[in-house]
């Protein structure tokens, strides 16, 4: 009978203590809403991954928009490139 008691007193102080709540992130975690309102002042540069300030990139992004020809792309590639469009189409109008 007083091992019984003992177990029914032990289960009611552990159902009623608080305990942490696990689900939720570490406090010195920033929220998700403050990191969508930042304003990103650095980037990476696509050709080489370097970074690079704000002003840096928009004149990388500027050089890379004003360039008069189309980077060279071996015509073996642009054949598969066309081919994989023919396919695409041919997909669109025929359903299989």
């Amino acid at each position: 009978m007083g091992k019984s008691i003992v177990l029914s007193f032990w289960l009611s102080i552990s159902l009623i203590a608080a305990k942490p709540a696990l689900g939720l992130p570490p406090p010195e975690d920033v929220p998700e809403e403050l990191l969508r309102t930042e304003i990103i002042t650095e980037a990476r540069s696509p050709i080489d991954g370097k970074p690079l300030t704000a002003a840096e990139y928009a004149e990388l992004e500027a050089k890379i928009a004003e360039r008069s020809t189309p980077p060279a792309l071996d015509p073996e590639i642009q054949h598969t490139i066309f081919l994989l469009r023919l396919l695409d189409l041919l997909r669109t109008v025929t359903p299989l």
